[in-house]
């Protein structure tokens, strides 16, 4: 049979060749009509979620390998969180993937495969976490002694949160915030793992005061039902929360991955209770042991100052001892003094009687006579020698009008300028003129005396 290049209608065939999407689409329907839901176990691999919520994984066992996919609403039902190497059994419904050639099983439902997968998904778990240093006790924060505000993260309901408030009332009462969650079954870690943060997000200056401790707390229960407290997302909430946390999960014998990496790990909700706060009646008792202490130390002080203080006392002079000798100074200092006034005053007596007789009023007139006569001989002379005398017989006393200075010479005057005449009867304001290359002087304005 020869190849054609064109293909043509065969004898006898009266069908229509198939386009590829009509056969992916009959092998669709058949495979879902013949299969309908299933349950498949197998371990994870390659598991992915998508951006837009949707899960992406393989199922495998030693011989076989088939894809799956988990739209947003079904993953986010989940209880735990898938990791590759782990084995689960799925549940959903078998289909085609055209674009791929591929046949897939669209999971509704996801569970683990058995309890020895689940601890196989916590070893995997807490080995990853522990190698971020999640875990490490170096890290460990100290609880503050007698903490204001204790936040508590857990169910609303029970008997947990009734234990817990029992007993700080018990101990030493404070103030109690509660964050209340889901602690089991759908959504719980993440509620869980908002509280957690929502506490440390409060301002410490805030309407809402910022607790000084967290308390995160469940009952018991098996490992199923404790196992949002192993979810990463809470993990890591208790491990970066800005708060010291105690975790009290389950009973003394359970121990869950937020254990781990809390701060301190309580055996039970009510043991926490009595971790958060000391006892009211022992805080009273070493108050009033210390304050007994303090009384008793300061009395202590007190007897060893007197004591102290009266040894010192035998030791040390009396005060006529101290103050004999000063006293006895102070007498010879007055007598001396005294004496030395009597002394004095005699002297100037006898001063005053010598010198007494020059005190007459005779001796007195004469000398006031003769002071008088020198002063008219005084006044007489400086009548004689005074300049303006001479202006009665015509003369004319020249003054600088600048300084007020007599001018005794023609280069004096040519020197001020202004000139004053001082006539009898009168003064004239002059300045000195050149004419003719000799300088005269002009009378400016008269002023009378």
């Amino acid at each position: 049979m020869s190849s054609r290049l064109v293909a043509e209608p065969r004898a006898n065939d009266n069908a229509a060749p198939e386009s590829v999407s009509e056969l992916a689409g009959r092998l669709k329907r058949m495979v879902e009509g013949e299969f309908g839901r299933v349950r498949l176990r197998g371990e994870i691999s390659g598991y992915k979620r998508a951006s837009s919520g949707h899960v992406y994984l393989a199922l495998k066992d030693d011989a076989a390998l088939i894809d799956g996919v988990m739209w947003r609403g079904s993953a986010g039902r989940l209880a735990f969180t898938p990791q590759d190497g782990v084995e689960v059994i799925a549940t959903g419904k078998l289909t085609t993937y055209p674009g791929r050639s591929r046949y897939q099983i669209v999971i509704d439902h996801l569970e683990l495969a058995g309890e020895g997968a689940l601890m196989a998904l916590l070893e995997k778990l807490k080995g990853k976490l522990a190698g971020e240093g999640l875990f490490d006790a170096g890290k460990k924060r100290p609880l503050p002694y007698l903490p204001r505000t204790i936040g508590i993260v857990t169910s609303p309901t029970g008997a947990v949160i009734r234990d817990i408030l029992h007993r700080l009332e018990d101990r030493c009462p404070t103030h109690v915030l509660v964050w209340p969650v889901k602690v089991q079954g759908e959504g719980a870690a993440a509620e869980i793992a908002a509280a957690v943060r929502g506490f440390g997000a409060l301002p410490e200056d805030g309407p809402v005061r910022r607790p000084d401790l967290l308390i995160v707390a469940r009952g018991g229960g098996s490992i199923e039902d404790l196992w949002c407290f192993n979810e990463e997302v809470v993990v890591r909430a208790v491990a970066a929360s800005p708060i010291p946390v105690i975790s009290a999960v389950g009973h003394e014998t359970d121990t869950t991955l937020c254990d781990h990496a809390a701060d301190l790990r309580a055996p039970t909700p009510t043991a926490a209770a009595e971790l958060a706060v000391p006892v009211r009646a022992d805080l009273a008792h070493t108050i009033a042991s210390l304050s007994l202490r303090t009384q008793r130390c300061v009395r202590r002080y007190h007897d060893r100052g007197r004591e102290q203080l009266a040894a010192l006392v035998r030791v040390m002079p009396r005060r006529d001892a101290l103050l004999g000798p000063q006293r006895q100074r102070l007498d010879d200092v007055a007598g001396r003094l005294s004496l030395a006034l009597e002394r004095r005053v005699a002297t100037a007596r006898r001063n005053l009687d010598r010198h007494g007789h020059a005190l007459r009023p005779a001796m007195l007139t004469q000398r006031l006579a003769q002071a008088r006569a020198r002063f008219d001989g005084t006044a007489r002379m400086l009548e004689q020698v005074n300049p303006d005398n001479l202006l009665q017989k015509g003369y004319v006393r020249v003054v600088a009008k600048t300084n007020g200075k007599t001018v005794a010479t023609a280069a004096d005057a040519r020197a001020a300028g202004a000139l004053q005449l001082h006539f009898r009867d009168g003064v004239l304001d002059a300045k000195v003129e050149r004419a003719g290359g000799r300088a005269y002087v002009e009378p400016t304005q008269p002023t009378l005396l």
